[in-house]
């Protein structure tokens, strides 16, 4: 295995067992039997959700969000906390359906719903969208891709297609 899904194991454990194990037993007990051992040892350590907070207008930011707000408020065309990535499609792409993924995962995940802002006191807050619009855009090189991002527009994630050829596309992502 690797470490998402041990991660993953560790949270099922924990869920059906009440206890916590920790990350490196998993795989220093690799086998049914060591890890069954394992949790037997442990103390009951209840299993806590992490419940979704009551739906506000907006969210406090956490310390990291803030100084990242506040620096790039300082560097407005800056590019220091892009996250660029570029994949090579090859074979015959259906462009209407890749469309719909980038528009499910936007509406799945609230962290490419969000935008943020200034109250009135100057404080950093972030909005999160009950929809955003997207549409993945054709451009006719990747050379312009990567620009700042305006923090009070989500989705703070974009994504285009560059065509090679026929069946070769370059899929460009980026987020904030």
């Amino acid at each position: 295995g690797h470490s998402l899904k041990a991660t993953t194991l560790v949270s099922r454990i924990a869920k059906a067992f009440g206890v916590q194990v920790p990350l490196k037993e998993i795989f220093a007990k690799p086998t049914l039997k060591e890890l069954a051992a394992v949790i037997q040892e442990l103390d009951e350590s209840p299993y806590a959700a992490i419940e979704p907070a009551d739906k506000q207008d907006t969210y406090p930011v956490s310390s990291a969000q803030k100084r990242m707000y506040v620096l790039q408020q300082l560097d407005e065309d800056g590019t220091g906390y892009n996250m660029p990535a570029a994949l090579k499609l090859t074979g015959p792409l259906d462009r209407a359906r890749l469309d719909e993924v980038f528009r499910q995962l936007i509406r799945r995940h609230e962290s490419l719903r969000t935008s943020f802002e200034a109250e009135a006191d100057g404080e950093p807050v972030q909005r999160i969208h009950d929809d955003i619009p997207f549409t993945l855009i054709e451009l006719a090189s990747a050379e312009d891709f990567v620009r700042p991002f305006q923090l009070q527009e989500a989705p703070l994630f974009r994504a285009s297609l560059v065509k090679e050829a026929e069946e070769s596309h370059l899929l460009l992502v980026d987020m904030h």
